[in-house]
């Protein structure tokens, strides 16, 4: 590489945020300028090595960088001195503050250095103000509290110089020695103008905000100190350097009683303990995590990924919090012995010690509980429920057996039970006929096919009560009872075939021997006895031909209404599910059956086109719904306000889902996260999206669950683009296309990596975003997208363009033209074909400019706008016609461009930037003719300076 290639290289890198793929950069261009004679470049890259060490999560190496630039500096400061001098000074800060955190450096060599740091200060003409800062920070990382306040007040009453952290890294530390004394009110109050300013420093404010975070919580700022730790954690979770802070949030988390956030905190940060900036940070962390582990039962397990030759495990959190003390403690007691202190060992106890302080704070954006909706009232609203069963005290065995067989029948469960409990009082021992025994047995059967966990049991008794009703002989009741025994047999797999062949039976018989509800009951059962076997025309057929009288037994019609109504859905018949589904809600409306209305409810918000029917479905189905079924219907309803564009109403729906999963201990949770984080994305709320999206990745990582993790990465992503968060937005694209490796996903990584390339291209990262979309025109290409690819060639192209390098961006001319020449040969192209190729050639005509190919360009552009304005790209038409007045202009040919701007200006929207640019190149135009006058009103028109 040239000079002028490693000096666009440090500047690139100079640009990168901060973190391995910085470094990375960096260590490459320390090793070719060690290879040069360039000393110059050699110190200009330690010098941003430094600091890429020190916020890249890696200070030890930047030790060697600062020694080797002191050095440098001190045999020689002439090159250097204007430049480099201050950022030299300025550096001494991070050394001090990173030595002590390293307890295999002696404290003599931190004090030399603080000596050092201050000679250079004096003898430069600058305060001692940040000598002293370091002083006191020393000082309190030994525990001596007599020299911290010291320095402290010597701090505090020297005045502030360019040397001096910022205004908001200063109260940072002025409210961490406050916390120390106890004196919170003191913190809140020095830091809330602070807060109230501008705050542009790369640590805030979320150091700050971290910083608050106890003396808000100790003055029942519950808000501000919720409101701090989302903010301030989101800005440091995807930064390794920032290791300590992050446990400071986990403390946090378990001090205010989130266990289960302290949890996914630990969970998502513990491989970091494997690359810690720092021994000190490592400390910290293990012993937060210690405790908050020693929060939740000890065999819940952790995932802990792989590392080195430790292969990636599920780890019991009990054992894992003791092996994180362990860790914790021994890190303190090397830093006490390096210190002849006890002071790190008495913190470390401290933090291994803490657990939930006072009332619970709730803090996670995905775990909340809204209001629950008012019951509906009015003409439509659902029947009240029906008023306990009473057992009459003096009620025989058959009249008992009666009125439990009438409770069976209308759903009442309780009144089933209450009516079998006095019978098995009053007459279980008793001599009864076989009659009622038999009925007894076909009750008994029935209660315990209510319970999912009942239905071996149920089958036993099943087949009891068969056989007693066919010794009484009763061969139509034993037919009933058959057909009941083959829906139970139906279930399991060994007995299918049993239980299709005694239902098919028993609707036969009961076809021709039975009433009109017996013969509607049998074909209900034998339907039932093939949705359990997932036969769905067959069960269609059967339901078909039960055909219930609702006013002969408007319970039965209401049941073969709603099994009509699954049918139909599994069956895909959009148009029959929803009439069916409507049926059966009214029908459960008139029953006043809170069951049978809430499953008819939830099929009717899936069956219809209105999301607002939906949502008032789910809403009828909450009002008599008890607290047991309210997750199906809160996702329901989440789901259907999405759908109806009302976001920040499905956040609390889908909120509450979550909850209700978490409390029940169900799968899925991670799943509803996921939709959670698109809720508050649409409702505007991003800052919350990126919590609960990434809550919902680590879970489903956990799960195994590589596609919908993938996907939600994808959201993820979309979310800290949203925020402005362009780092964290590259690292996960960077995932996701390392996840999209197989050829399967050629087109989903092509666009994950374009996605890549827009976000460094808008954020002026222009040569690393020419990389992401060469990659993804590869990957188009290999999965046989052109028109695709030709867009991703075109906007390398324009990446390197705009990067200033010129040769690649000339060489990169070709690979547009072969994906154009790729897409010719159709007479009648689409209209995307059309435009990519256009824009194409505009592309490559800016190139040419560069080279000051003139005519080339104009070759290029030559008919674009008419191709672009047949497609009504009026727009970009209008940006090739003023790039080709500008050509027109520089190749000596004024009139020309007059001419064609003058029309182009009068078409575009007054003050936007192409008519400016416009009116600006006219105005050239005619100064060229010698028409000053005419190229000054121009000018005054448009607002333009004369230069």
């Amino acid at each position: 590489m040239t000079d002028d290639d490693l000096w666009r290289m440090h500047r690139e890198i100079e640009s990168m945020p901060y973190g391995p793929g910085q470094i990375a950069a960096l260590e490459q261009l320390l090793r070719r300028a060690d290879a040069g004679d360039d000393r110059h470049l050699a110190f200009a890259a330690r010098i941003i090595g430094t600091t890429a060490y020190v916020y890249g999560g890696e200070p030890a190496k930047s030790f060697v960088t600062f020694s080797w630039c002191l050095s440098e500096y001190d045999k020689d400061p002439q090159p250097y001195h204007q430049r480099y001098t201050h950022q030299l000074l300025w550096f001494f800060k991070y050394m001090v503050n990173a030595m002590v955190k390293f307890p295999e450096l002696p404290l003599d060599r931190t004090y030399a250095v603080l000596d050092d740091m201050e000679r250079r200060y004096r003898d430069s003409g600058h305060s001692l103000q940040a000598v002293y800062k370091h002083r006191y920070l020393v000082a309190a990382h030994l525990g001596d509290e007599e020299a911290a306040d010291g320095w402290y007040r010597k701090w505090m009453t020297t005045p502030r110089d360019t040397l001096s952290d910022c205004a908001g890294c200063d109260p940072t530390t002025q409210v961490t020695h406050l916390v120390r004394l106890g004196r919170h009110e003191e913190a809140v109050a020095l830091a809330e103008p602070v807060l109230a300013g501008r705050l542009t420093c790369s640590e805030q404010p979320q150091g700050i905000l971290t910083a608050l975070l106890t003396p808000y919580r100790e003055t029942g700022r519950t808000d501000a100190a919720r409101d701090a730790h989302r903010e301030a954690y989101r800005r440091v979770r995807g930064h390794l350097a920032d290791l300590w802070d992050i446990a400071d949030h986990v403390d946090f988390c378990t001090v205010t009683g989130n266990e289960a956030r302290a949890l996914e905190l630990v969970e998502r940060h513990l491989d970091w303990l494997d690359r810690a900036p720092t021994p000190a940070a490592a400390m910290h962390f293990a012993a937060a995590a210690s405790a908050a582990l020693r929060q939740v039962p000890a065999e819940l397990t952790v995932h802990r990924r792989a590392a080195g030759d430790r292969p990636a495990a599920d780890v019991p959190a009990g054992a894992l919090a003791d092996e994180l003390a362990g860790t914790a403690t021994a890190l303190a007691e090397r830093f006490d012995a390096r210190n002849g202190t006890t002071h790190q060992s008495g913190l470390i106890a401290r933090k291994l010690a803490a657990g939930p302080v006072g009332e619970h704070l709730p803090l996670s954006a995905s775990l909340r509980r809204p209001a629950v909706p008012v019951p509906r009232t009015g003409p439509d609203a659902p029947v009240a429920a029906a008023q306990p069963v009473t057992v009459p005290a003096d009620a025989g065995a058959d009249e008992l057996l009666g009125l439990a067989e009438e409770s069976w029948r209308t759903n009442r469960r309780d009144g089933l039970a209450a009516a079998l409990r006095a019978y098995d009082e009053r007459f279980g021992d008793a001599d009864v006929p076989a009659n009622t025994r038999a009925w007894r047995l076909e009750l008994r059967a029935g209660e315990l096919s209510q319970d999912d966990d009942g239905v071996p049991a149920a089958i036993a008794v099943n087949q009891e009560a068969l056989a007693a009703w066919r010794e009484v002989p009763d061969p139509l009741r034993a037919q009933v009872v058959a057909g009941r025994l083959g829906v139970l047999l139906s279930m399991v797999d060994e007995s299918a075939d049993e239980g299709l062949a005694l239902a098919r039976e028993s609707a036969d018989y009961l076809t021709e021997n039975g009433e009109p509800r017996d013969r509607a009951a049998g074909w209900d059962r034998l339907a039932l006895a093939h949705v359990h076997r997932g036969r769905w025309a067959e069960a269609l057929d059967a339901l078909d031909r039960a055909e219930p009288d609702a006013d002969a037994d408007p319970w039965l019609a209401g049941r073969v209404a709603l099994h009509r109504t699954h049918v139909l859905e599994q069956l895909e018949r959009a148009d029959e599910f929803r009439d069916a589904a409507a049926r059966s809600r009214r029908l459960a409306g008139e029953l006043g059956d809170a069951d049978m209305l809430i499953g008819a409810c939830l099929a009717y918000a899936r069956a219809t086109d209105d999301p607002a029917d939906a949502v008032a479905a789910c809403d009828e189905a909450l009002s008599v719904a008890p607290p047991g079924v309210h997750l199906p219907l809160r996702v329901t309803r989440g789901r259907a306000l999405m759908a109806a564009d009302r976001a920040a109403e499905a956040v609390e729906d889908l909120a509450e889902a979550v909850t209700l999963c978490v409390e029940q201990g169900l799968d899925g949770d991670a799943l509803l996260r996921w939709e959670l984080a698109d809720a508050y994305r649409a409702a505007g709320r991003l800052a919350e999206a990126a919590e609960v999206a990434e809550e919902a990745v680590l879970g489903l990582d956990r799960a195994g669950a590589q596609a919908e993790a993938d996907r939600c990465r994808h959201l993820l992503a979309g979310i800290y683009a949203g925020l402005g968060e362009t780092d964290l937005a590259l690292t996960v694209l960077d995932k996701l296309a390392e996840n999209l490796d197989g050829p399967d996903n050629l087109p989903h990584r092509a666009q994950v990596l374009e996605e890549s390339g827009g976000l460094l291209y808008d954020a002026d990262r222009d040569a690393l975003a020419a990389q992401r979309f060469a990659a993804a025109a590869t990957a188009w290409r290999l999965a046989g997208y052109q028109v695709d690819e030709l867009r991703a060639r075109r906007r390398e192209l324009l990446a390197l363009h705009w990067s200033g390098d010129l040769p690649a961006a000339v060489a990169a001319i070709e690979r547009v033209d072969e994906a154009v020449a790729a897409l010719q040969g159709e007479a009648d192209e689409p209209p995307v074909v059309t435009y990519e190729r256009a824009m194409a050639a505009d592309a490559v005509a800016r190139v040419l400019i560069g080279e000051d190919r003139l005519t080339a360009a104009l070759d290029r552009v030559d008919g674009v706008p008419e191709r672009l304005r047949s497609i009504e790209a009026f727009g970009e038409a209008a940006q090739v016609e003023v790039l080709t007045g500008e050509l027109l202009l520089r190749d000596g040919r004024p009139e020309q461009a007059e001419g064609l701007l003058r029309p182009v200006l009068a078409g575009l929207p007054a003050g936007s930037r192409p008519a400016t640019q416009a009116a600006w190149l006219l105005a050239r135009a005619l100064d060229e003719q010698g028409r000053e006058a005419e190229a000054a009103k121009v000018r005054a028109d448009h607002g333009i300076e004369e230069d």
